[in-house]
This record gives C-alpha cells, sequence and structure tokens, in this order.
C-alpha cells in the first residue's frame, strides 16, 4: 500500500499518477466550489486551462444551459457568468447546467491527472465521502495519490491541510509511517497539529490574499466539514457526482 502528496504539480511526472487512483485537493477554492455546484444540483463541470479555452468550450457545447465561471489571480473572471465562489454556487443559479470552469491552480491540478485510474475532488467540504472512497481504494491494494493545487506551483498549507486529513481518514487515524511518502508524512503531522480547518486556512497565504480582496466568507465556508457531501469524479473531461453507496 501506497499513500504519496504532492504539493503542487510542479514537477509531477506523469508516472507518478498513472492507472494510480487520484484525490485532488485545492480547498481554497476550486474544490470546494465544485462540490458546492454539484451539491446545489449542477449537471456537470468542465475544467479547462485557459479563459480562451473556455469560451472556445462554451461556443462548443452551446449557449444554453452552459455557464461560464472561474477567476485569475482569486479575482472573477471580466465576461463570466460565475467567479470561484462557493457562496455563489446556489440551486437558482447553476441547477441543470453545465459549468465551464477555468482557474489559476484547480484546474491545472485537474488537468495534470491524465492517465490515472480514476479522480476524484477531494475539500473539507465532502470529507467524509472522499475519505470512505480512499480508505476503500487502500482496502482494495490500490496505490493512491492526494495531489494539491498549491499556489502557483509551490507548497499552499490550505492544502497540504486537507491532504493531510484526507490521509488520515484514508489511513482511519492510525499513527503509520510505512507507504507514505515524505509529504504525506508531513501533511498528516500538519493535520494532527490543528484540529480545525479555520486556522490553516485563514493562515495560508491563499486565505489572506482572499480576506485582502474581502472574500473571507469565502474562507470560512471553505473551513463548513462537509456541509456539502458528494463525491465528485472526473472522466472523460467531464465532473459529475459519483455514486456512493
Amino acid at each position: 500500500m501506497k499513500l504519496d502528496v504532492f504539493f503542487s504539480t510542479a514537477g509531477l511526472a506523469p508516472q507518478e499518477v498513472a492507472g494510480r487512483p487520484v484525490f485532488v485537493v485545492d480547498v481554497l477554492r476550486a474544490t470546494t466550489v465544485i462540490c458546492a455546484a454539484l451539491y446545489h444540483g449542477a449537471k456537470g463541470i468542465v475544467p479547462v486551462a485557459s479563459v480562451d479555452e473556455a469560451s472556445r468550450m462554451a461556443q462548443t457545447l452551446g449557449p444554453e444551459d452552459v455557464i461560464l465561471m472561474g477567476e485569475r489571480n482569486s479575482e472573477p473572471i471580466e465576461g463570466f457568468a460565475l467567479g470561484n465562489s462557493p457562496l455563489e454556487m446556489t440551486e437558482p443559479a447553476v441547477r441543470g447546467k453545465t459549468l465551464i470552469m477555468s482557474t489559476t491552480n484547480g484546474t491545472r491540478a485537474l488537468l495534470a491527472t491524465q492517465g490515472a485510474s480514476e479522480v476524484y475532488v477531494a475539500a473539507a467540504a465532502n470529507l467524509a465521502l472522499a475519505g470512505a472512497r480512499a480508505r476503500q481504494l487502500l482496502h482494495t491494494g490500490k496505490d493512491l495519490v492526494i495531489l494539491c493545487a498549491g499556489k502557483e506551483g509551490r507548497f499552499g498549507l490550505d492544502d497540504a491541510y486537507a491532504a493531510g486529513r484526507l490521509a488520515l481518514e484514508a489511513i482511519e487515524g492510525r499513527r503509520r509511517r510505512k507507504g507514505l511518502n515524505d509529504a504525506a508524512l508531513v501533511s498528516v503531522d500538519l493535520a494532527r497539529r490543528f484540529k480545525t480547518w479555520e486556522r490553516p486556512l485563514t493562515l495560508s497565504a491563499a486565505g489572506r490574499q482572499l480576506a485582502k480582496l474581502g472574500m473571507g466568507a469565502d474562507v470560512a465556508d471553505a473551513a463548513r466539514e462537509n456541509a456539502y457531501p458528494v463525491l465528485p469524479v472526473f472522466r472523460d473531461r467531464r465532473i459529475t457526482t459519483a455514486a456512493v453507496a
């Protein structure tokens, strides 16, 4: 059994995810937003790398029931209907819609999972469900990857903490080191140090940037454990809700 954490996509080699289940984490805010959107009835979410690609995708899919959403440097993208706030993902705004999403870090991480056997989205918002699936996969002998979006290719305290919380769920809180890479060990230690989500999220560079921009409510929402209990799965270029036993 192996459980590897990567703190960003920088230097991530294709063979490190090839054939392995991957959980992508961008708690501030992309993976929280994805959980919120699906929980409130979005049909699906299509992550893309750039603003131009998002616009082209919208034209390909047709304007009906398609919404552009995302951010650059934490701020909404001009011309997009929605930003990257979980508080925007209300039922009237997203139910029955296909969302085309482009963000600074989160969508890049999702697109870096090519070749994985299966890809799930994880955050505080769906920790119990994501943790249960990770635990189930470990029990069947799978080697897991938790991929943090990080911040512009660098370590992010918020995502590292989220990775640690997910890893602890996967290993059922046991004090084990065998099979965990160094980043996983660091993440688990972080998770044991901070007992609640609020402090590591607000202390992180991403959290402080959002607070400075007047988006502190997004940080508070992202810290609500199991607020949006869905298990998003990314396959065939689209994120939808996975069936949960």
